[in-house]
């Protein structure tokens, strides 16, 4: 009887003390759902040793981390696992085996996930991400036409005179006009007849329509900007691009994909494949800026640049926004082939120069609504804008550390008047610009 007592104290000494001498206790624990892919982060003071399974019939991820203590902050983990989660149905943690602790997570579906350990950055401690991709990765053409509630059809070609008619009014309007559709008879005989040209030369735009692809800066793990009442870059930035894809949606002939439709981050390069996916002809990245003086004020369009960047500000804007996926989180031994390619391809050439004359156009509108904070197109190294066939630009609608803006950019009518100045600048670009040479078409079906 007393040995039988002596090894069950011995077993539960050997249980618990794995739990009492565990170095690494677990300071936070995040779930980032996105129809994308969901993110798991657990955050602590010591890199963490960790190992993965991957289970079928059914599907299930097996993460044992070595030397972790289980701790009620970890345990949170289950409860932030929601319904809605498109990917994870459930989590549960216990000790495995001295040493070492088991997370399962169950899958609603076949998955393809990433793990991986980043550094301690700004905020952040060490940090252990798993990442859960669905399988069979979502084609955001497909995503595009399954929105019913916001079909767009096919542009009649006796309407298109009048929105060629439009584009080109709105494009010799003063910046403060806004654009109104006109029919043809209204327009004067010179007018009629280089409408009449545009319309020819157009007439492919009734067949297709124009994708923009919008795209919300920062998420997730990385807030961005913070203005001195709190609030967070990454949510500004949200809500304008969900307004400014309403606005373009409302556009005949035009539709809008988001980049990011939710709090979660997506690495830069996964930015660019996913507008490029999308077969784009447009590229807008939507930031809130921010600097060290508070006195810094007013709106920045900026484009890629080939030979550096065009001011001392530029740089440190461009350098400050590409630190975005050290802070949001990138598995570095997945390689980004758009971010590593050089910029001897021709057809960046050509990319950027059509990217400064879209920036040129939401510029002047921008100024028609707010100071600019310069009053020309600045050009730098943006990671996010190197799509080598797009026309890409980022927009910094406003500073987010200037407390008057701030309260602006808080405002649900200015936001909307920020998205209205963005697309008025993009239809006078492609009302001069028709993109008509690229084969990849977006067919309305």
């Amino acid at each position: 009887m007393f040995n039988r007592v002596a090894q069950l104290i011995i077993v539960a000494l050997l249980l618990w003390l794995p739990d009492a001498l565990a170095s690494i206790a677990i300071s936070s624990a995040r779930v980032w759902p996105a129809q994308d892919y969901t993110r798991l982060t657990i955050e602590s003071k010591q890199a963490i040793r960790y190992n993965l399974l991957t289970l079928k019939s059914p599907e299930r991820l097996v993460v044992d981390l070595d030397d972790v203590e289980i701790t009620p902050t970890l345990n949170e983990l289950i409860g932030k696992i929601g319904n809605d989660d498109p990917y994870i149905k459930s989590v549960r943690i216990a000790r495995f085996k001295p040493g070492v602790v088991r997370m399962v997570l169950d899958l609603k579906t076949e998955a393809k996930p990433q793990l991986f350990n980043l550094k301690p950055v700004a905020e952040y401690g060490h940090r252990l991400v798993l990442d859960v991709y669905p399988a069979v990765a979502l084609d955001p053409l497909m995503a595009l036409a399954q929105q019913s509630e916001k079909r767009i059809a096919p542009v009649a070609p006796e309407k298109q005179v009048a929105i060629a008619a439009a584009s080109a009014v709105a494009a010799s309007a003063p910046a403060s006009a806004e654009p109104k559709l006109q029919t043809a008879s209204a327009l004067s005989a010179p007018a009629q007849k280089s409408e009449k040209a545009a319309a020819r030369a157009r007439a492919e735009l009734s067949t297709r329509i124009l994708i923009v692809a919008v795209d919300a800066g920062h998420g997730g793990e990385d807030p961005g900007a913070r203005g001195r009442k709190g609030t967070h870059e990454k949510n500004v930035t949200l809500a304008i691009a969900r307004k400014l894809k309403e606005q373009i949606d409302d556009t005949p002939g035009m539709r809008a994909i988001l980049i990011r439709d939710g709090d979660y981050f997506i690495p830069l390069g996964g930015r660019v494949e996913k507008a490029r996916n999308a077969h784009a002809d447009l590229f807008v990245s939507i930031h809130a800026d921010a600097f060290v003086k508070p006195n810094a004020r007013g709106s920045s369009v900026f484009a890629l640049s080939e030979r550096g960047a065009t001011s001392a500000s530029a740089r440190w804007l461009a350098k400050k926004e590409n630190e975005a996926d050290l802070i949001g989180g990138v598995n570095l031994a997945i390689k980004d082939p758009y971010l590593a390619r050089t910029l001897l391809d021709l057809s960046q050439t050509a990319t950027i120069n059509d990217s400064m004359k879209v920036a040129k156009h939401v510029l002047k509108e921008l100024g028609g609504i707010n100071t600019l904070h310069r009053g020309f197109v600045e050009q730098a190294g943006f990671a996010v804008l190197k799509s080598p066939d797009i026309p890409s630009i980022l927009v910094e609608t406003a500073f987010i550390s200037n407390p008057v803006e701030e309260q602006r950019l808080a405002d649900d009518d200015y936001r909307e008047k920020l998205a209205g100045a963005i697309l008025v600048g993009i239809k006078r670009y492609f009302a001069q610009n028709p993109a008509l040479s690229k084969p990849r078409l977006a067919q309305n079906d």
